[in-house]
Parts: structure tokens; C-alpha cells; sequence
């Protein structure tokens, strides 16, 4: 199938709203456990600082599977690639259900994680079904869906868990993507790429493309830091909110994290933000989002009503942070050549999921060791570290323009 021309129609919004809510169901299986590694560690003997890898092992699997099976979207044909890994993820998800060990659990993640990559071989899918002068759009409004599903994951994980078990939330996803599955064999276009190179050289070629393409660097470094940042809140967080200063039961986590959900309306405004020419200042906005997130708690103690109150604006303006640079990261990779798409999308995410399998596994290790303000402060690190990163973007397109500036 070749690329998308002006000459063809757009894609239209039911294939949008198909393909957005496939990746908020196919993403949230690497975040039920986020709100249920306390549950999930001690019915599966894990200690608290291995309750991080709960949350870590699903993000390795997925930096894996980013690196080693997307770029078969380059190769073949797409609709059967998603199929075949929404199949491995059901059964997955069904032996992490069953799973009564934490060598057993951590090995049925890793294996969740894999198998989700199927959203990211979908967003590339948008892309190529849409105009390029909607493609920002289009990014943001199937980015939002998978946002949506990775904020509905925590609040429905602790619902499920609180009215059941830990073990009913991954035994009903196994049955939902399982059908999500046949939906999406039925309803999605085939995609055959065209004059792929072999599989051999497809993997090595992403050495090259890294070398070759500062854009992919740049966003990928931003959301690493911010990604880094977010999987460190969202995986400590919940366990402060369990623990003996706010003694939350499940179901109040849950109400806190759909509180979050509010972060997602960033995305398609970060689409027409970059469609317009704008990405480096909404850059900008987003990690210093991701800084104020951190900053927020940290100007407050205790655990009352003021402290609770503070933690909520700052998940939400946290994700706001991330779903907007994740939305600008994708439009500028996507704005480059078609035949690459796959493995410049796959590059970009797997480097990203790195930075939040880091900061889920330093974040635990950190909230168990040394406490909640040492995990925040840790948290911080990230977004100041894109920040100053952007810094240089920002020194050197103002080089530039002073260069080509007439005497």
C-alpha cells in the first residue's frame, strides 16, 4: 500500500475513534499493575523494593518488543502483525491471573509488555492513513485514546481489585483483548509496505537512523525524561496513598487517578500546536509541566486534605506534560520519510519506555529505602534534565536565525 496522497480521502473518524480506543485498551495492560504492586507483591512474596520490577518488567517487555517487533511494520503486512500480537498478549494476560509466585508474575509481564506493542504499530497506521496536513491532528486524537487508557487502567485495576481480586483484572483483560482481536481482524485495511528490506538488515539499519536523524534523538531524549518522571510518580504515588499518612482504601486510588485523566485533553491540543509550526515553545510548556508536577507536592507536608488536594493537581499537571511532548515527539518523527515510519516510531518509543522502566524501578527502590520526598526529588531530576536539554535546542535555532537575519 503506498503512502497517502492528497488525491485520496482522509481517514475518516470512525477508523480514528477505532484506532484510539484500540490503543487505550491495548496500552492499558502495562498499567493495571501500577495501582496494585502492593496486592500483587505480597500474594506473590515479592519485598518492597522489588515491587517496582511489578511495573518495570512490563515496560522492559515493551522497550523490547518496540525495538525488535515494530520495525516489522517496515517489513509486513500490518493487520496480521497486530492480530498475531494481540493473540500473545490474551495469554499473557491469562498466566499473569494465574500466576501464584513473583518469578511467575514478573515473567507473564515481560511477556504483557512484548505483546503491547501492537498500539504503537496502530499509530503509525493513523498516520498513514492521513493527509499530511491533518497528521498532527490525527496523531493527537489516537495518542489521546491511548492516554485514555493509560490513566483508566489505574482507576479500573483498583475498582476491579477492590470489588475482587488483582487476579480478575488480568483474567478480564486476557478475555477483552482477545476480542479486540477479532474486531480489529475484521474492521482495519490492510497495510503491505513497500520494497521492505530484510529483517536482518531492517535491525540494523536503527543504529543508522539514530546516527542519521537528530530529530528522532532530540524528542526521543525529552520523553525519556519526561516518561522517566511519570512511570517514578505513578508507581510510587499509590503506595503513599495506601501507606499509614493517607491510608487510602483501592477504590479512593482509583477516584484520585481518574482525577489524572483530566492531563489528556493536552494531546490534540498539542497536535494543532505542532500542525500550526509551534513545537518548540509547546515543548517548552510541557517539561516545564513535568517540573511543576514535582514541585507542587513538594511545597506541602503532611497528610491532610491540602497535601491530598496538591498531589491531584500535580498528577494532573504532570500528564499534561507528557501527553503533549509524547503528541509533538510523534508529529516531528512522522513528518519524515514514510518507509521508516515504523522504525523511527519504534526507536522513539522504545527509548522513552526505557526512561519509564528506569524510573518505575528507582522510584520504588528510592520510596522504599529513603521516603516520599527523596523519590520526588528524584522524580525532578528528569524534567530538569529535558529542560536544560531543550535549553540548547532553543540556543541554537536562536543562532540560526540570527544567522540568516539580513545585515
Amino acid at each position: 500500500m503506498s503512502a497517502h496522497t492528497a488525491t485520496e480521502p482522509d481517514i475518516s473518524p470512525s477508523m480514528v475513534l477505532l484506532l484510539a480506543t484500540s490503543c487505550g485498551l491495548i496500552v492499558a495492560n502495562l498499567y493495571y499493575a501500577q495501582t496494585l504492586a502492593g496486592p500483587i507483591s505480597a500474594a506473590t512474596g515479592l519485598s518492597a523494593q522489588a515491587a517496582g520490577l511489578v511495573v518495570t518488567l512490563t515496560q522492559i517487555g515493551y522497550a523490547l518488543g518496540l525495538l525488535f517487533f515494530v520495525p516489522l511494520g517496515d517489513l509486513l503486512e500490518n493487520r496480521r502483525l497486530v492480530v498475531g500480537a494481540l493473540v500473545f498478549t490474551s495469554a499473557a494476560l491469562m498466566a499473569a491471573a494465574l500466576s501464584t509466585t513473583g518469578w511467575a508474575f514478573l515473567a507473564a509481564a515481560l511477556a504483557i509488555g512484548l505483546g503491547s506493542v501492537a498500539a504503537q504499530l496502530l499509530v503509525p497506521f493513523a498516520a498513514h492513513l492521513s493527509h499530511e496536513a491533518t497528521r498532527g491532528q490525527t496523531v493527537g486524537r489516537v495518542v489521546s485514546g491511548l492516554l485514555l487508557g493509560i490513566m483508566l487502567a489505574r482507576p479500573a485495576a483498583s475498582l476491579i481489585a477492590d470489588a475482587s481480586s488483582w487476579h480478575v483484572v488480568f483474567g478480564g483483560a486476557s478475555v477483552l483483548i482477545l476480542l479486540l482481536a477479532v474486531l480489529l481482524r475484521v474492521k482495519l485495511p490492510t497495510r503491505v509496505p513497500h520494497n521492505p528490506p530484510p529483517y536482518g538488515r531492517l535491525i540494523a539499519s536503527l543504529g543508522h537512523l539514530i546516527v542519521t536523524t537528530p530529530v528522532l534523538r532530540r524528542r526521543a531524549a525529552y520523553q525519556f525524561c519526561l516518561f522517566g518522571c511519570f512511570s517514578l510518580f505513578w508507581t510510587v504515588a499509590p503506595m503513599m496513598l495506601s501507606g499509614p499518612e493517607f491510608k487510602l482504601s483501592q477504590t479512593a486510588i482509583a477516584i484520585f487517578a481518574l482525577v489524572g485523566m483530566a492531563g489528556a485533553v493536552a494531546s490534540p491540543i498539542a497536535g494543532r500546536l505542532a500542525d500550526r509550526g509551534h513545537t518548540l515553545p509547546a515543548t517548552a510548556v510541557a517539561l516545564l509541566l513535568g517540573i511543576g508536577g514535582f514541585v507542587l507536592p513538594l511545597t506541602v507536608s503532611g497528610s491532610g486534605p491540602v497535601a491530598l488536594g496538591m498531589l491531584a493537581v500535580a498528577s494532573i499537571v504532570l500528564d499534561m506534560g507528557v501527553a503533549a511532548s509524547l503528541v509533538l515527539g510523534q508529529r516531528a518523527i512522522f513528518a519524515l520519510a514514510p518507509e521508516v515510519r515504523s522504525r523511527l516510531n519504534g526507536i522513539y518509543l522504545a527509548t522513552f519506555f526505557a526512561g519509564g522502566a528506569i524510573g518505575s524501578a528507582l522510584g520504588g527502590w528510592m520510596f522504599a529505602r529513603y521516603g516520599w520526598h527523596a523519590a520526588l526529588l528524584t522524580g525532578l531530576a528528569f524534567p530538569l534534565a529535558g529542560f536544560a536539554y531543550w535549553l540548547t535546542e532553543y540556543a541554537g535555532q536562536s543562532a540560526a536565525a540570527k544567522a540568516d537575519t539580513p545585515v
